[in-house]
């Protein structure tokens, strides 16, 4: 590990680097100062380059020669890199001034962005090109929670298994890097296969395919990542895996409103979210978190599932509100939201997840079964409603 840190380091790479410039940039990329931060773990170098947001589809290959030229450092055993439209905090006063605009009047450069004033009377800018999807699949479905503890996983699971159970070709990325969750849920282990030294081949249980960091890493391993990484993480797992057709790709999201989020918001065209939400005030605090920061990047709110919603007693049948009930539905309707169904808590959900043999695939024809496939079709619904809505402008998202 030493040896590697020590033929590996941040000056060697920023070296390397210095040999790439992309189209009509005059200089390279990091004179002018578009690469961030580099990390480095375990010998795999982590990076990410600043472009204009518009342009970042076409500019791909300039991700690609940034990747390319500092997999070829001796040492080096991979390279993840992520284009993002950040604009980094704390960039020094002293950083060379952005490029010429590609494509705009020579010598023109990016104006800061102005100030309060002028900002009230700019024209709201054009809305720019499609984000880049991904090949073969159809529409792409966020499940996010705005806290941890809810049941987000399970959902995300059970979902994709009940869209599957529905007639649809689905898979799911585990987009939680810190906790992924989907190896023991879906009961999956080993490696995934490198198909022809770029993709990978995504791992497969219960008709579903299946991409997590899970996979690739040790159950046991601290992900100890920063933004950069996180994005490069998840941009390659979406766009670098082999995922064949699909109908829809269902994306389990980490908690919160963090790195994850914003890279999946800005750098893909999501059909929508679903948030989980317990009934309980606390939780549907944070929830209104996540439905606020989805509706602000313009993503599409497809509902709120109220998970752990009642439990029933397996001796008595009574059923008991141990978190209240009714708070996701009330919510969904207070903000105008669809309410996509009450799940409840029972010792088989747990039971089944823990062993990676989810109800709706144990027990189809059973009463949660039931419950997520009800779910499924009102996410599709919507997901088909929108795109058969062919005048329907998908944003262009630059965050600010």
């Amino acid at each position: 590990m030493a040896a590697d840190h020590a033929e590996v380091s941040k000056d060697r790479v920023f070296e390397a680097l210095r040999a790439v410039r992309g189209p009509e940039l005059e200089g390279n990329i990091v004179d002018l100062g578009l690469v961030s931060d580099v990390f480095i773990s375990d010998a795999k170098v982590y990076f990410s380059i600043t472009v204009p947001a518009e342009r970042a589809r076409e500019l791909d290959p300039l991700r690609a020669a940034a990747e390319r030229v500092v997999k070829d450092i001796p040492g080096v055993k991979g390279a993840m890199v992520a284009l993002t439209a950040d604009r980094k905090a704390g960039t020094p006063a002293s950083r060379p001034a952005a490029p010429p605009v590609p494509g705009g009047p020579a010598g023109r450069t990016p104006s800061r962005a102005p100030g309060p004033a002028a900002a009230a009377h700019a024209h709201p800018a054009p809305r720019g090109p499609v984000k880049a999807g991904i090949p073969g699949v159809g529409a792409i479905i966020a499940v996010a929670s705005g806290k941890g503890g809810v049941g987000k996983s399970t959902t995300s699971a059970n979902l994709a298994l009940a869209l599957h159970a529905n007639g649809l070709k689905v898979g799911i990325l585990d987009a939680d890097i810190y906790g992924p969750s989907m190896p023991r849920l879906l009961k999956i282990s080993g490696r995934p296969e490198q198909i022809g030294g770029k993709m990978i081949r995504p791992m497969e249980n219960y008709g579903l395919k299946v991409m997590s960091m899970g996979f690739l890493v040790d159950e046991e391993v601290a992900m100890i990542w920063r933004g950069p990484m996180i994005q490069s993480a998840l941009l390659q797992m979406l766009r670098e895996v082999a995922w064949g057709e699909l109908d829809v790709l269902v994306v389990d999201m980490p908690p919160g409103t963090g790195d994850a989020q914003l890279t999946m918001a800005q750098q893909v065209p999501l059909a929508g979210a679903v948030i989980v939400s317990t009934p309980q005030d606390l939780a549907l605090i944070d929830a209104r978190k996540g439905l606020a920061m989805f509706r602000k990047v313009e993503v599409p709110v497809l509902g709120i599932v109220e998970n752990m919603s009642y439990f029933i007693a397996p001796d008595t049948g009574a059923r008991y509100d141990i978190f209240g009930h009714g708070g996701a539905r009330n919510e969904a309707e207070r903000i105008g939201v669809p309410f996509l169904g009450e799940v409840p808590l029972t010792i088989a959900i747990r039971e089944t997840s823990d062993a990676g043999t989810p109800l709706v695939v144990l027990e189809p024809d059973g009463p949660v079964a039931a419950v997520y496939r009800e779910i499924a079709t009102k996410v599709w619904e919507q997901v088909s409603a929108a795109k058969a809505d062919t005048s329907r402008e998908m944003p262009s998202i630059v965050f600010e």
